[in-house]
């Protein structure tokens, strides 16, 4: 199923073609109307839209960063000075946590509103979630942007029961009473789920839920947890992903599970950097680097080369659901990279090759680095929980220790504790935890 086939299987080459005045209409809206960009492209040596160039030469233009978006808030300007319409015209205001303890607020008007949840709409459809089908949710929107994916779901028809974090015995009343098709959830909280069901004796299995839509963090295209949970619950497991400042829900997965679908097309340009040189990367079947996202049909808040730290691989090649946007899989976040010994290293890549070893190990980890900062030197002190009825062995933590060097040059120091000796969730999951750091 396809929310709007005569867009999302247009041969992607024609994108560029479509893009291009959208994005010179963005530019121009961007000199005419925020403080931010005429005065950061100014600096840059840009005074007009017409001298940044086309798309081809977005290259050239100055990267976004999430710090100069909070450094240009106060009082006067609490939202930022990248807003570019008066607040009389934004019908909703969503928000993050901020690391001064003033919110990031993230504007909409309607017309970018109705654009995320068209943008939502077609990454859930990818799912092959049909109209009529009951879906129980685990978000707590709040003040969040998932509030706008909530959207999605009716627009998509589905007879939505949200439920939200934190109360598994009423989440899972809801479903053996009204027996939803699909769950939505993060992965940790689907982890959590199956082993809180096996504990007391209820098969998942035999339950309602066909499709387990996760979204939140990595972890859900990751082959071991994905098998894992399909394994569990006895349902498909696929991915979403978005990005809070440019727009939610912005890349889903289809049925075929070979990355997620890039379904913001015509709203938003992508862009993938070597996240060190900032250099481009190209866009071709393989690639890694970090996605950098530019608005082309934003009117409160537009963003130009945003920065967003998701570090992914990349595909262009044919999917056959028919769907020719490129697809991505979240590797990491830069927010979680150590430097071990001049080794770049994602938490979520431990934990996947730790998970070769089930079921002698449940699938849950902590990194625990010995000092605060990225660089760390070896070896990476990483804890391991054991499966059920496993006892640790030296042989066990041996062979983790290896498997992870020889897949991601890392030398660690595995400890192995038993199951349950780690924390679970019920929203995201938290593998690297400073709290032994000095």
């Amino acid at each position: 199923m396809m929310f709007q086939p005569e867009i999302e299987s247009r041969p992607w080459a024609e994108q560029q073609g479509i893009d291009e005045p959208a994005y010179r209409k963005q530019l121009d809206y961007l000199f005419d109307n925020s403080k931010f960009y005429r005065k950061k492209l100014g600096d840059a040596g840009f005074r007009s839209s017409a001298s940044a160039g086309s798309l081809d030469d977005i290259r050239h233009l100055p990267f976004t960063e999430k710090d100069e978006l909070r450094a240009s808030r106060s009082e006067a300007d609490p939202i930022g000075t990248h807003i570019a319409v008066p607040l009389e015209k934004v019908c909703r205001v969503f928000s993050t946590s901020g690391t001064t303890g003033i919110p990031s607020y993230i504007p909409l008007t309607p017309n970018d509103l109705e654009r995320w949840v068209l943008t939502s709409s077609r990454s859930y459809a990818a799912a092959g979630v049909k109209a009529g089908e009951r879906m129980v949710s685990t978000y707590n929107a709040g003040p969040f942007v998932a509030g706008a994916a909530l959207d999605a779901f009716n627009r998509l028809g589905l007879c939505h029961i949200p439920v939200g974090s934190g109360n598994t015995e009423r989440l899972m009343a809801a479903v053996k009473l009204l027996k939803p098709q699909i769950l939505g959830c993060t992965p940790s909280y689907a982890f959590h789920l199956s082993e809180w069901a096996k504990d007391r004796g209820i098969d998942l299995k035999s339950s309602s839920v066909e499709h387990i839509l996760v979204a939140g963090e990595p972890g859900g295209g990751e082959p071991a947890m994905r098998g894992k949970l399909e394994e569990a619950w006895g349902a498909k497991v696929t991915e979403a992903m978005g990005i809070g400042d440019i727009s939610v829900s912005l890349w889903g997965e289809c049925e075929h599970q070979n990355g997620m679908h890039f379904s913001g097309r015509g709203f938003v340009h992508i862009e993938l950097i070597d996240p060190e040189t900032g250099e481009p990367v190209p866009l071709e079947d393989g690639a890694t680097g970090e996605l950098v996202l530019t608005h082309l049909a934003r009117e409160a808040a537009p963003l130009l080369r945003f920065r967003t730290r998701d570090h992914v691989m990349f595909w262009n090649s044919p999917c056959p659901c028919g769907r020719t946007s490129p697809r991505v899989r979240c590797i990491g976040r830069t927010d979680d990279m150590l430097i071990v010994r001049g080794v770049n290293l994602f938490p979520s890549a431990v934990r996947e090759v730790v998970n070769r070893f089930a079921p002698k190990v449940s699938g849950v980890i902590a990194v625990r680095p010995k000092v605060k900062g990225v660089k760390q030197e070896p070896p990476l002190p990483v804890v391991v929980e054991l499966g059920e009825g496993v006892k640790a062995s030296p042989d066990l933590a041996d062979s983790i220790q290896k498997e992870i060097r020889a897949v991601l040059v890392v030398t660690t120091a595995v400890k192995l504790v038993p199951q349950g000796a780690l924390p679970r969730t019920d929203y995201k999951s938290k593998i690297l935890d400073f709290s032994e750091a000095v």
